[in-house]
């Protein structure tokens, strides 16, 4: 019988093939998400000297208790509102192998919305 192939480990393999072609500077930072189940993640990473710039998540307090979505679009916003702080305008954004839908489309429109642009 044939297995059906891991989701995640095909996920890192699309991670992996993309991080090949992408990378973050100084000006214009990596914006790298990572989802959990219950959770979702966004950093500002300068690949050059290997620091992460800023980070926001769905375990700041100022993160309400709402639906996935809705708290994706607040991490979004919190990021975006991060960068500003740090004079930082424009970003290369790293959907880290996850599909450009729900979670991921959320948070990623709120920062736009906030002044990012990718």
């Amino acid at each position: 019988m044939i297995s059906k192939p891991d989701k995640n480990k095909l996920r890192l393999k699309r991670h992996r093939r993309v991080r090949g072609k992408i990378s973050g500077t100084a000006e214009r930072p990596r914006l790298s998400i990572f989802r959990s189940n219950k959770n979702i993640y966004a950093q500002l990473i300068d690949d050059v000297a290997g620091v992460t710039l800023a980070s926001a998540s769905t375990l700041d307090e100022n993160v309400s208790d709402a639906t996935k979505v809705e708290q994706a679009a607040a991490v979004g916003k919190a990021i975006a509102e991060a960068a500003k702080a740090k004079n930082i305008s424009t970003v290369v954004f790293d959907r880290s192998g996850y599909l450009y839908h729900g979670r991921v489309q959320a948070l990623a429109d709120a920062a736009r919305e906030n002044g990012l642009d990718f």
